[in-house]
């Protein structure tokens, strides 16, 4: 198969998957006003990330196509309006992903030649198109049309799937390397995950409930911060450690001054600034050792702190109520910038 093809196929599943991802969580906001409800989607979507689970990639991809066909149970009203029904559904979606994402990526990079830079732009790209597709559908044709689209975008993985002869053999978790080096957790992107799982579990809530918007601004407000994660490589900028947290901060604040389109467009630079941040602390995590592993245990501390950030703040936003969490983010972002350095720099 020609390589355009399979990184085209490699995007177009990225694509599919974050666009159920963010029709799910908007379709959940309408479903029920609870914070901490809300909260419990993306602690289900970040759990597999945390799970020695085997590297399965038919068996990971047969579970994506299960957990669409039930999420379009549920936006036909099949289901009803309970939200177990969303719950589950990307519950099972996360676990297919988890299953498959990785050993997929090793086959297309050894089997089918392509460039891991070319693979990592893919998924950039199919991330930002499920993102824009979340908003431009939605006026469209609801949830029904997201995720039946979601569906379709799957579908050009399952002539490449049925290529890969040794895609069905059970492969051992990456993750559980020798001397168990990946299972150490790096404090500093915990409270990373801690900061942003809470931000961004209450988004759906924030844009639908505080800015009165729809789903089509909430899909403009990821989408923009996308493009801002993207540019930040681009554009290599270095900033001193505290300073993006104060930036994102002060971002976050402005929110609450700018409507309209104004507001939608500061997460470009919030986007910007938390990718900045992020490339940060992974350099932080060894300076002497090896980007990519430094990555992966980064990402793997993140997903624990993005799970226990995503139920915390929803847990406080159901007490306090949704208005009143803005501050705490706030003084979160803040705190971050005070801390973060200073954990990098006890924990090497």
């Amino acid at each position: 198969m020609h390589r355009r093809l399979l990184t085209l196929a490699w995007s177009s599943s990225q694509a599919g998957g974050t666009l159920a991802i963010g029709a799910t969580a908007w379709l959940l906001s309408g479903l029920t006003p609870s914070p901490l409800v809300n909260g419990v989607l993306p602690a289900l979507a970040t759990l597999p990330l945390l799970l020695p689970l085997p590297q399965r990639i038919r068996l990971g991809y047969l579970i994506q196509l299960l957990s669409l066909l039930l999420l379009l149970a549920v936006a036909a009203g099949v289901l009803g309006r309970s939200v177990l029904g969303p719950l589950l559904g990307i519950a099972l979606l996360a676990i297919g992903l988890r299953l498959a994402q990785e050993p997929l990526q090793r086959q297309l990079h050894g089997f089918g030649a392509v460039p891991i830079a070319e693979l990592r732009a893919g998924a950039e790209a199919g991330r930002l198109v499920g993102n824009l597709l979340t908003a431009l559908l939605f006026p469209l044709g609801k949830a029904l049309l997201q995720l039946g689209s979601a569906l379709v975008l799957l579908l050009p993985l399952a002539p490449l799937i049925g290529a890969l002869q040794a895609g069905d053999r059970p492969q051992p978790d990456p993750s559980a390397d020798r001397d168990g080096e990946a299972l150490r957790l790096e404090p500093s992107g915990v409270l990373q995950g801690l900061l942003f799982g809470g931000l961004f579990a209450l988004l759906p809530l924030w844009v639908r409930q505080e800015a009165a918007g729809n789903c089509f601004d909430f899909g403009l407000v990821l989408t923009a911060y996308g493009l801002g994660r993207t540019g930040a490589e681009a554009w290599g900028l270095r900033l001193p450690p505290r300073l993006p947290y104060v930036l994102m901060g002060a971002m976050l604040l402005a929110t609450q001054f700018v409507g309209g389109w104004g507001g939608v467009l500061l997460f470009v630079p919030f986007g910007l600034l938390a990718a900045v941040a992020d490339a940060s602390l992974a350099i932080g995590v060894d300076p002497a050792g090896d980007l990519q592993q430094n990555w992966n245990r980064l990402e793997r501390s993140s997903a624990l702190g993005g799970l226990v950030g995503s139920l915390g703040m929803g847990l406080i936003a159901q007490v306090i109520g949704l208005a009143g969490s803005l501050p705490i983010q706030l003084l979160a972002f803040l705190g971050a910038g005070a801390l973060l350095p200073l954990l990098q720099r006890h924990w090497r």
